[in-house]
């Protein structure tokens, strides 16, 4: 069993090193997880849903995502602040831009799509697939490893998962919302150019620097711990090698 999850890890750390090198704009691909961005998209479709006697539906995606978002930055000032980690699994955080995107992405989605067959699935499968996409760029830009980012799928994709009151359909892969229409032209068409055009035009997100703020506000700390001062390599380590390097040269 321990040999077969291995070899599952080493698969998937495999995959991200071939998409990491492909030839993708990473850096566009990633602002489409930031916070600013989804939130207000969010916060739109909210509002229909709430408008449209949705209101169950509203109030669970919007407390799912709520919770999620939580325990994101609670791990994040748990490192941050208290230098706790993961050292084994390289996890400082999870990621918020992998979380965001799965908790947001595939409900949005499918909530715009609308009707009861299988455009829904269908939707909130594309949601998750970008979302993955997502994710793999936080790695590939050197933001996040691959545990954070991972962390981040699972618990964004079951902030999505919890936020829908009824059940699957049959043979679906994704929970159906009877009580939704498809959203509006305009609001599909609002939230379709502030999706492409954000990333673009966006100024840089500042929620990294009010959760490094907050973290140092709560631990008394001057400086946020990072990888090297929360898991300082061994003076046997280095003395190791710096024998190695000396021998190399």
């Amino acid at each position: 069993m321990t040999a077969t999850m291995c070899g599952h890890a080493l698969e998937f750390n495999s995959l991200i090193v071939v998409l990491s090198g492909m030839s993708v704009p990473w850096l566009y691909v990633t602002r489409l997880g930031e916070a600013l961005i989804l939130l207000p998209a969010m916060a739109a479709a909210l509002a229909w849903l709430w408008r449209g006697h949705s209101r169950t539906v509203a109030i669970r995606w919007a407390v799912a995502v709520a919770v999620a978002a939580v325990v994101t930055t609670v791990t994040k000032i748990a490192f941050l602040g208290f230098g706790v980690g993961v050292q084994a699994a390289n996890f400082t955080g999870v990621s918020g831009h992998a979380m965001f995107a799965a908790a947001v992405l595939p409900v949005l989605l499918q909530l715009l799509v609308g009707g009861r067959w299988a455009r829904p699935a269908v939707a909130f499968a594309v949601g998750v697939c970008v979302a993955a996409v997502i994710a793999v760029s936080r790695v590939a830009l050197g933001a996040h490893s691959v545990s954070e980012s991972v962390a981040g799928l699972l618990l964004g994709w079951a902030a999505a998962w919890a936020s829908w009151p009824s059940q699957p359909a049959p043979e679906s892969p994704a929970p159906v919302v009877s009580t939704a229409r498809r959203g509006p032209p305009a609001l599909v068409w609002t939230l379709a150019i502030w999706a492409l055009a954000m990333p673009v035009s966006a100024p840089p997100s500042p929620t990294h620097g009010w959760v490094v703020r907050l973290s140092l506000a709560l631990s008394g700390r001057d400086v946020p711990f990072s990888r090297a001062t929360a898991w300082p390599v061994p003076a046997t380590r280095r003395a190791t090698a710096h024998h190695q390097t000396a021998q190399r040269l």
